[in-house]
């Protein structure tokens, strides 16, 4: 049954205490393009994709990548919240502990339930490309979600899978952009800028769907739209805030991967709350 926005948004909040709690207790992590991705992780676990986590490895269900592998604590928190038994959410604390689950980046040798271990940027919608293809070829109904970062898609690997996937007409396949505008060492448009996102995956032969990554109505909309798509794959650029939800980590390219001191976790969660 479909979540209502409310609920989806109470979900968010939730998943954003669990990013500033977890990142502090680990004295490290990324917390700015952990929040930024929130709404979109949440609509996609708890309505767009076909999931069963009481059998993760069911074979016609949707799968998704996080290519911005460093923004690992939005994945697990929002798999704890979905009731993933490998995901405990009792362990989130120990994010980027020695031997924890919970590594820095998604490691499926910790979380088997993970399509996928990524951390190496640019990697991403190739593993999601071979997929959806491979799916096709043995007839399953399963798509397949990518998200990538903004200064990821600086990448050269992210165009050669772009082409490939639109050559290949691969409409199981959906690219999401976190369009925030900050990468690690500043503002995108300051160390090589990527706009115009959508019209660049357009010359590639991808359907191309503009949205506020932070409106729960336009994301379902998005993904509702890019599976009506057919003959081409859909890319969704997410127009996103680095940090999103706590004042003083947005548009903040210090909290690319600065974890918040005792002090401003005390002052995130008065805002969360």
């Amino acid at each position: 049954m479909a979540k209502s926005i409310e609920e989806l948004q109470d979900i968010a909040k939730r998943v954003r205490r669990d990013i500033v709690t977890m990142i502090t207790a680990a004295k490290s992590g990324h917390p700015g393009g952990s929040l930024s991705a929130v709404e979109i992780l949440v609509e996609l676990y708890f309505n767009t994709m076909r999931i069963d986590p009481a059998n993760p490895k069911w074979a016609d269900r949707d799968r998704f990548i996080l290519s911005k592998g460093h923004a690992a604590p939005v994945l697990y928190s929002v798999m704890a919240e979905r009731g993933y038994a490998d995901t405990p959410k009792d362990q989130l604390n120990t994010l980027r502990t020695f031997g924890s689950i919970y590594q820095g980046h998604p490691d499926m040798r910790f979380i088997p339930s993970l399509e996928a271990s990524t951390g190496s940027l640019g990697q991403g919608l190739s593993l999601g490309l071979g997929m959806a293809l491979a799916a096709r070829l043995d007839g399953r109904p399963s798509r397949f979600y990518v998200m990538l970062g903004d200064g990821e898609i600086q990448e050269g690997q992210v165009w050669e899978s772009a082409m490939a996937a639109a050559f290949h007409k691969a409409d199981n396949l959906v690219a999401i952009v976190d369009y925030n505008q900050i990468q690690l060492d500043g503002f995108v448009k300051d160390i090589m800028e990527v706009s115009p996102l959508a019209a660049k995956w357009q010359s590639f032969g991808w359907n191309a769907i503009e949205l506020n990554g932070h409106d729960p109505a336009a994301v379902r909309a998005a993904f509702e739209s890019a599976a009506a798509t057919k003959g081409k794959p859909t890319v969704l650029v997410a127009h996103t805030i680095k940090g999103k939800g706590v004042s003083f980590m947005e548009n903040n390219p210090k909290f690319h991967g600065v974890a918040p001191t005792q002090d401003e976790l005390k002052l995130a969660l008065q805002e969360l709350n």
